[in-house]
């Protein structure tokens, strides 16, 4: 099992699923009390008539009987390395029978999406940093698990189980879901397998949940405790409607469901899954623009009204000023979706298909018009920035990061091979590229573009593990 390396500790306001012990509450106890006699038109047995006027009871057990087989729980192995501070010595390690290592265990749960390949979809924080993962089915069967690759920055995960007879759930159209619908929720909340939960759908289109990654997320009151998360949230035809993900409380998840449960669409569930199944990983696009979400101040200095919202481009990036899009504009909608700030248009960039074509309304010089761009990939290999940093593989700042951070900025060195040019220039794996001589920058876009003009000297500011130094590349 390879797990992602982790620049920085998310602090996550939503209370994430895994295996939390806990404690049952007691039952509930009330006083005897004496029973009326029973009348001789009432059976003398309580029980829930199968009809009422005429009208059959309705049920969710026929729908459940086809969706819970489909619905795995998620048993997750990490090997921790246990300090002492005595060191390394054996001898004191035999002497106070201390260990080397510690196994942290967690539960999750999983949804099957295809039993002839044997996939399941989960969240990827269900399954970050273990070293083992198995996967109990409905039936009793318990799997090792294959990763097949997760995406942090929406929170999904792909594994693969070698089984026969294995029951997947139909996939639903997530675009169709509109608040007020029912949907009911299955997972293993505290360990207890194949639990159900219900409710309706609160909101659609969620994006302002703390500590998360790109979000467009469906709001539930369907409990969703520590544990269901990577479970289902289906809809009445018994339909993939979304991966539950994460309850919000400000109390922390001891303090149990409060009717903010938040689960992923699984339209975008099914896309980062295929790019997963494809290439093991999920790459995205960029529409090469730095923006400032816009205030009363700014819209003041454009000209506008000051109740304007949006986001105002800064700087455009080498080709993507073909596009047609000006420093200066205020980017106010994209394919129809309101951009209210710089975040909600850096999270709609991130929920796009790679290279999939972009409606931007703008606003420039007051007037209203319509640019049209496409979400590029930017490469990820030092050798095609600048030669000198051969060897090293980049990527952007986790969105998490950015998220609970709006002044993070930088690069993070993702690989590096050992002996190539940028290794022998001091460069190493989980390096966070904060500055360069070559210009400033805020993410990868801007990084490659301050190398577009091939400076003599290269002098990357880096911070490590806390401490900050300066690197000249040769």
């Amino acid at each position: 099992m390879r797990a992602a390396p982790t620049l920085l500790a998310l602090a996550l306001a939503a209370a994430f699923g895994g295996f939390v012990a806990t404690a049952l509450r007691d039952g509930l106890q009330s006083p005897a009390r004496a029973a009326p006699a029973a009348s001789a038109a009432v059976p003398a047995a309580g029980a829930l008539p199968t009809a009422v006027d005429g009208q059959v009871l309705p049920s969710l057990a026929p729908m459940l009987k086809r969706v819970t087989p489909s619905v795995v729980s998620v048993h997750t192995k990490q090997r921790v390395r246990v300090n002492t501070p005595f060191g390394n010595d054996p001898f004191f390690r035999r002497m106070f029978g201390i260990p080397e290592e510690r196994i942290n265990e967690s539960l999750g749960s999983g949804v099957i999406v295809d039993a002839t390949q044997g996939y399941v979809l989960t969240n990827h924080h269900v399954i970050e940093g273990a070293d083992d993962v198995s996967v109990t089915l409905a039936d009793g069967r318990t799997l090792t698990a294959e990763f097949i690759g997760s995406d942090p920055d929406t929170d999904v995960a792909l594994m693969k189980i070698p089984a026969q007879g294995l029951s997947a759930i139909p996939l639903a159209n997530a675009d169709t879901l509109q608040a007020g619908d029912f949907v009911v929720a299955v997972g293993n909340p505290f360990g207890f397998s194949q639990t159900v939960t219900s409710g309706i759908v609160s909101a659609v289109g969620r994006s302002n949940v703390p500590g998360v990654g790109f979000q467009n997320f469906i709001q539930t009151d369907a409990s969703i405790n520590p544990g269901n998360s990577g479970g289902a949230l289906v809809n009445l035809r018994g339909e993939l409607v979304g991966i539950n993900t994460a309850s919000f409380n400000l109390r922390g998840s001891m303090a149990g469901n409060i009717g903010l449960g938040f689960a992923i669409p699984i339209d975008l569930a099914r896309n980062v899954m295929q790019q997963l199944a494809t290439t093991g990983e999920v790459r995205r696009g960029t529409l090469g623009v730095d923006t400032q979400t816009v205030d009363a101040r700014i819209a003041a200095g454009l000209g506008l009204p000051e109740d304007t919202r949006g986001a105002v481009v800064t700087r455009v990036y080498g080709t993507a000023a073909s596009s047609g899009l000006r420093t200066g504009d205020v980017v106010v909608a994209a394919n129809g979706q309101r951009i209210d700030s710089s975040d909600a248009l850096r999270n709609f960039q991130g929920l796009q298909p790679l290279d999939s074509t972009v409606t931007l309304e703008v606003l420039r010089d007051g007037n209203a018009t319509q640019v049209s761009t496409r979400l590029r990939a930017l490469p990820r290999d030092g050798a095609s920035y600048d030669p000198r940093l051969a060897g090293a593989t980049f990527s952007d700042l986790p969105e998490a990061v950015r998220r609970q951070n709006p002044r993070a900025r930088g690069v993070l060195v993702e690989k590096i091979d050992a002996d190539s040019r940028a290794y022998r220039g001091g460069l190493r794996e989980g390096d966070l590229i904060v500055a360069a001589n070559s210009g400033e920058f805020r993410d990868l876009a801007g990084f490659r573009d301050t190398l577009a003009d091939n400076p003599r000297q290269l002098v990357l500011q880096v911070s490590r593990r806390g401490r900050i130094g300066n690197l000249m590349m040769e």
